[in-house]
C-alpha cells in the first residue's frame, strides 16, 4: 500500500466529508464493477477532484492536469501523491497520452474534464476535443460522470451549512471510428460525449448541450 497516499486520502476525505454531504454510492459501485476507463467529468470548482479521488479509494485514480499546476508547491505535492499526469495545453499531447496509457495498463482510472476550465456556476460548458484524441489513442472506454451541488459551497459555508454533493454516472462507451477522424468528425464525437454528460444533469445545468442530450448517438458504441 502507498502509505503517503493513504494518509493524504484520509485527511482529504475527513475535510470534505465535514464540509459536504456526499452521495458517491453510484459512482463507487460503477467503478468497482468495471476495468479502468477514462472518466469524463464536468469541472465546476476545486471540489470535484479531491472528492472524486478520496471517495474512489482504494481504487487507483489519477488524472490529467495543466502543467502550470506543478508551480504551486501544495498542489504539486498532492498531484504527485496521486500520480497525476501533466499536460501542456499549448503543445503536443503525445507524451501525456503515452503516460495515460501506461497508467491504465497499471490499473489506474484516468479522470479528464472535457471542458478544460471551471464553470463555477455548474452549467456545462463547451468541451475540447483532446479527450476524443485520448480515447482513440488509448482505445479505452469513456465513462461519463457528472456532479452538482458543489457550485453552492461558498454560499453554504457563509451560512455554516453542509453542501449536498451528488455524483451521477452514465453508460460507458467507445467511440466508433473506422479511420482517423477529421476535425469536423471529432467535433461531432465531442458533441455526443458532452450530450451524454448533459443528460445526467438537471435541465437548468445542461447549457449549450441541452439539445444534444436528447439526440441519438452516431459515434458512440455503448458497452
Amino acid at each position: 500500500m502507498d502509505v503517503r497516499r493513504a494518509i493524504v486520502n484520509r485527511i482529504i476525505k475527513g475535510v470534505f466529508d465535514t464540509l459536504c454531504n456526499i452521495d458517491s454510492r453510484e459512482f463507487v459501485k460503477t467503478l468497482t464493477a468495471i476495468p479502468p476507463v477514462i472518466v469524463a467529468i464536468n469541472h465546476i470548482n476545486f471540489l470535484e477532484v479531491p472528492i472524486l479521488v478520496a471517495h474512489s479509494y482504494p481504487l487507483l485514480m489519477t488524472g490529467l492536469a495543466k502543467s502550470e499546476t506543478w508551480n504551486n508547491p501544495i498542489m504539486s505535492f498532492l498531484f504527485n501523491t496521486y500520480k497525476a499526469i501533466p499536460i501542456n495545453r499549448a503543445g503536443s499531447y503525445r507524451e501525456s497520452f503515452r503516460r495515460v496509457r501506461e497508467a491504465m495498463e497499471r490499473g489506474f482510472f484516468v479522470c479528464m474534464a472535457p471542458e478544460g476550465t471551471r464553470s463555477k456556476n455548474g452549467v456545462l460548458g463547451r468541451g475540447r476535443a483532446g479527450i476524443i484524441q485520448l480515447a482513440l489513442y488509448t482505445g479505452a472506454p469513456v465513462l461519463p460522470v457528472v456532479h452538482f451541488g458543489g457550485e453552492r459551497i461558498w454560499a453554504n459555508l457563509r451560512r455554516l451549512r453542509r453542501t449536498p454533493f451528488c455524483f451521477k454516472v452514465g453508460r460507458p462507451f467507445r467511440f466508433k471510428c473506422e479511420r482517423r477522424p477529421d476535425r469536423a468528425t471529432r467535433e461531432l464525437m465531442l458533441g455526443e460525449l458532452m450530450g451524454q454528460m448533459a443528460r445526467l444533469l438537471p435541465e437548468e445545468m445542461r447549457g449549450v448541450h441541452a439539445v444534444q442530450a436528447l439526440r441519438e448517438c452516431r459515434y458512440l458504441d455503448f458497452i
